[in-house]
């Protein structure tokens, strides 16, 4: 993962999810199982100042700049939408700012994933990602941070 670009992490993410077959059921194990490899929050960090504004779960996210990328890490109180942070976190995290805030992300329409979780979890999805990309600008010199 190291290294990778972020389409490069996205077609990983592709191939992942077509090896389901665009079964409902699999995709939301799958989901399940990549939320629970996510490493929990300590309590510190789960705090309401790290809450993603718009997700109708507790979304915590976090954003650490260490030489020049952007390292996150995020939590949830529920097993998807875990499991669908942990794939943005997958994708952005290691990435530069200016990569961060320039990605198009094609995954998301590629996999099917509006098929599977809904117009809340969509509008949830967008807020993770939009929070994503304001940690960017924030570090990017551009904004700052709160």
């Amino acid at each position: 993962m190291a290294g990778q670009s972020i389409n490069e992490r996205q077609d990983e993410i592709i191939a992942d999810f077509s090896m389901l077959e665009g079964d409902l059921e699999m995709t939301n194990f799958y989901l399940i199982e990549l939320g629970q490899k996510l490493p929990e929050l300590t309590a510190s960090e789960r705090t309401e100042k790290n809450i993603v504004k718009g997700c109708q779960s507790k979304v915590w996210l976090t954003a650490e700049l260490k030489e020049g990328k952007i390292y996150y890490k995020a939590d949830s109180n529920t097993t998807i939408t875990k499991g669908l942070v942990s794939l943005l976190v997958r994708i952005f995290s290691g990435q530069s700012s200016d990569e961060i805030m320039n990605a198009e992300l094609y995954f998301v329409e590629r996999i099917g994933m509006n098929r599977f979780i809904g117009t809340q979890r969509s509008n949830g999805f967008a807020a993770m990602l939009k929070q994503i990309k304001m940690y960017a600008l924030a570090y990017s010199g551009k904004g700052h941070l709160y």
